[in-house]
């Protein structure tokens, strides 16, 4: 499920410096970059920091793209030292961005329960305090070769819902093997569901496929926030969706296990999603 979410409550004006800081940020030098790297003697730490995707199999397909993770939520888990200080205004917009973004959030949560037929607040107390929310800074270059390189490869998000603001076409989703484009409303978030969802849901929200092509004219930014719960969550579809009429279509996984399994797919091109289904 793909939707353009315009009724979010942030200003134009706001969406403009979260997006004017993005831009600066991926305009430094590369040595300024460098100091929040990922990556240190060689060895990828973790998920936060700047960086591409570290390569984990041999026949791994690479993005055409510049990248900075920053895990937001819990507040208590940032990782400070990897969140630029240039721009000057970088870390206060992010910071209010999430709080802002998590309000839009919600309020499609609070819908998809009601579709589901549970309680209004079911979803929203599912993402506890200590739920991982990760901020994805992408930049995708012009490219010299769009029909031979993707900015971002084929695939499904590992998230319950996953929040986009893109200053450019460039997305696309696929439905019955067709690619269509994701056109730009301005000022609106994409919102799309993920993986999470798609089992919590027990098949009721599908979390569709998607990837970003490249352009050899123009370069692109987006901000994304990619909202998931604890790492130690028991992934399975919700009690109250599964009776015999409608058995669960997933297997039970540990939400920590399930994320090993995306990032291996991620890397081949492959859907983590589909080793679940029963």
């Amino acid at each position: 499920m793909f939707l353009q979410a315009v009724g979010h409550g942030m200003e134009p004006s706001f969406l403009a410096e979260a997006m004017k800081a993005t831009r600066e940020f991926f305009n430094l030098p590369l040595e300024e970059k460098q100091k929040y790297s990922n990556i240190v003697d060689g060895e990828k730490l973790g998920m936060d920091g700047y960086g591409n995707d570290m390569v984990v199999k041999e026949n791994q397909v690479l993005d055409w793209n510049d990248r900075l993770n920053l895990l937001v939520e819990p507040e208590a888990l940032r990782t400070y030292r990897l969140w630029p200080t240039q721009p000057p205004s970088f870390r206060d917009i992010l910071s209010e961005y999430t709080v802002r973004c998590k309000a839009a959030a919600n309020l499609v949560f609070r819908n998809m329960a009601k579709i589901l037929n549970l309680q209004e607040e079911h979803l929203v107390n599912m993402i506890g305090e200590n739920s991982i929310t990760q901020a994805i800074f992408n930049y995708y270059p012009q490219c010299p070769r769009p029909d031979h390189v993707l900015g971002l490869k084929a695939h499904t998000d590992g998230s319950i819902i996953t929040v986009n603001f893109a200053d450019a076409e460039g997305l696309q989703l696929q439905r019955n093997g067709v690619w269509y484009n994701v056109p730009i409303v301005p000022n609106a978030l994409i919102m799309n569901v993920g993986d999470i969802m798609e089992i919590l849901s027990n098949g009721f929200f599908k979390s569709l496929v998607h990837r970003v092509v490249t352009n050899a004219e123009k370069e692109r930014l987006s901000l994304v926030l990619v909202y998931t719960l604890e790492l130690e969550t028991e992934l399975e579809p919700v009690s109250d969706l599964v009776d015999d009429k409608r058995p669960a279509r997933y297997m039970k996984i540990k939400l920590h296990d399930y994320m090993e399994k995306y990032h291996d797919t991620y890397a081949t091109g492959t859907l983590a999603i589909d080793g679940v289904k029963i």
